[in-house]
């Protein structure tokens, strides 16, 4: 396959894009393989590595939509580190290198702007937190600075930082290494440098059930027929606890919630960074079109719909407004919802089993499209290896039984609804 450069650019321009060659195949299933992998977004990732550093070839990647259907196309791009704990500190930093370089190792351009992700503080308690946060950032060697209201306002003119408005910016954390990345591009990727490297990338194919012998998975069933693997991994985020009861695990600490996401018209720039909102739960950004990307809560129901409710939308543009008065009169553009897969302590699952045969990938809460690199590579380990890869090895399942909760919001073991 060509590899993207300047030069093929040059010559396709000039033949009138003529020998551009699809970035991947759309192969028919084979009767069987050695590793089925559910799902294209970690999913994919995850094939990559399998393929590229435990050199499997004999892979195939089931996805039920086409690719970018699910939560990887739906979400607000934002790449960040800035966590509390060490053990998700470690494991987000390391996704942050892979960001770094991903564009060169994929040889496609998936946009990473490493412009900054500051989160607003607006009480003194609160500013306090983001100090001790910051500490443990820098001790864990991760970029970090505390800011003043004067050079918030420098690094985002439009914020109102009067001390007379409901919610005073009183400082904010950076992490300036962070950014965001274009998740189509993300997509198209991964499954470009897959496909390269022999896996198949079967579209429009849903798992319907699990082939078994006993306990053991030793396949699955799709709308496109039976496929027979060594190992089955399951990469599908929201649907996580559905694909699960077809294969005959009825309990896993999870449930599934609607986060919906919003972007406005284009506008002229106005934020050069992402940016979060202390006083609730809303985080911002601009797209290289112009358009705001924003977010806030998940909605607070369980539900499998790729759609939200008003009472969100009207709470996240209050935040918004109170934030940015001037952006008041900006139209919505469109708005969509992705499946959130919440865990009991906001923390990933990536493991072995439950089953014999299968290994499990879930639980990203609001963190899924960062974690991508790491994520397939990590997961990539535990399914050649059949062990946990050092940096995943505190997010096994058996945590829960152990009560060893990773609990980075601080509060408490119970489902993340707020």
């Amino acid at each position: 396959m060509m590899r993207y450069s300047a030069f093929s650019l040059l010559k396709n321009a000039l033949n009138g894009n003529k020998d551009w060659k699809p970035a991947w195949r759309k192969p028919e299933p084979k009767p069987a393989y050695d590793v089925v992998i559910i799902g294209g977004g970690h999913g994919l990732a995850t094939a990559y590595y399998l393929a590229k550093e435990h050199g499997m070839r004999n892979i195939a990647v089931v996805e039920k939509g086409w690719l970018g259907s699910g939560n990887i196309g739906r979400n607000t791009t934002a790449i960040r580190s800035n966590y509390l704990l060490s053990e998700n500190q470690h494991f987000y930093e390391a996704s942050m290198k892979l960001w770094e370089t991903m564009s060169h190792d994929l040889n496609y351009n998936v946009m990473f702007s490493q412009r900054g992700v500051v989160n607003l503080a607006h009480t003194l308690p609160q500013l306090d937190v983001y100090a001790r946060r910051g500490n443990q950032m820098r001790l864990n060697g991760i970029d970090c600075e505390l800011m003043n209201p004067a050079q918030i306002k420098k690094l985002i003119p439009g914020l109102d930082i009067s001390s007379n408005v409901r919610f005073p910016i009183l400082g904010g954390l950076m992490q300036r290494s962070a950014g965001t990345a274009r998740h189509d591009a993300v997509v198209w990727g991964y499954a470009r440098a897959a496909d390269q490297l022999g896996v198949d990338i079967i579209e429009n194919c849903e798992v319907t059930s699990f082939l078994k012998d006993g306990d053991t998975v030793t396949g699955v069933m799709t709308t496109r027929g039976p496929i027979n693997a060594k190992k089955v991994g399951c990469a599908v985020a929201g649907h996580t606890s559905e694909l699960m009861r077809r294969a005959g695990v009825d309990r896993l600490p999870l449930e599934s919630h609607v986060l919906q996401a919003f972007v406005s018209e284009a506008l002229k720039p106005v934020v050069d960074t992402v940016a979060t909102f202390g006083g609730g739960h809303l985080y911002f950004s601009q797209s290289d079109k112009g358009g705001l990307v924003f977010g806030g809560d998940i909605d607070g129901y369980n539900s499998y719909a790729q759609r939200g409710n008003l009472p969100v939308v009207e709470d996240v543009m209050s935040e918004f407004v109170a934030l940015i008065p001037a952006l008041a009169r900006v139209k919505l553009l469109r708005s969509w919802g992705g499946i959130m897969d919440m865990t009991m302590d906001g923390s990933p699952i990536i493991t072995t089993g439950p089953l014999p045969g299968m290994y499990l990938n879930t639980g990203w809460c609001y963190g899924g499209f960062k974690a991508t690199p790491i994520s397939g590579k990590c997961f990539a380990w535990t399914i050649a290896k059949d062990e946990p890869h050092p940096l995943s090895a505190p997010f096994t399942l058996d945590r829960f039984y152990r009560g060893y909760v990773i609990d980075d919001k601080g509060q408490g073991p119970t489902p993340r609804l707020h």
